[in-house]
């Protein structure tokens, strides 16, 4: 990563694919992620890890599945975060945006453990580099 600051619009501008992370920065042993967001992820969870999320554009809606299996969804709008408890079950969705996420560096995106076959659109990885 080069020592110069990173503009997430341009970052943005750079790439299309929809549940596809680009590392933006490094701060310790975590990667500053952003990805666009659209349609359905998959069910899934990080055991040993919470998960943060910032929208910088749209909607992205988070739903969450406790262990009784009851489910709620958090609707999450540009500007608001949320952090996914290490463990939780979670699946997220989205008419349509932008977020950045603070993960340890090789947590994947569709989680320690995910439910049935990954969709196209979602990218199994721990993040690309930008650029």
């Amino acid at each position: 990563m080069d020592a110069k600051p990173v503009n997430l619009s341009e970052a943005l501008a750079s790439f299309d694919d929809v549940y596809s992370p680009r590392i933006v920065a490094r701060m310790n042993d975590y990667d500053v992620r952003i990805a666009h967001t659209l349609g359905e992820h998959v069910w899934h969870a990080h055991d040993d890890t919470d998960e943060f999320f910032l929208v910088l554009d749209g909607r992205f809606d988070i739903a969450l599945r406790d262990a009784d299996g009851n489910e709620t969804t958090v609707v999450l709008r540009e500007g608001d975060t949320f952090v996914v408890p290490k463990g939780t079950e979670h699946k997220p969705s989205s008419p349509g945006g932008a977020i950045l996420m603070f993960e340890p560096t090789g947590t994947r995106t569709t989680g320690d453990r995910h439910d049935g076959e990954v969709p196209d659109h979602v990218d199994s990885t721990a993040g690309h580099e930008l650029g």
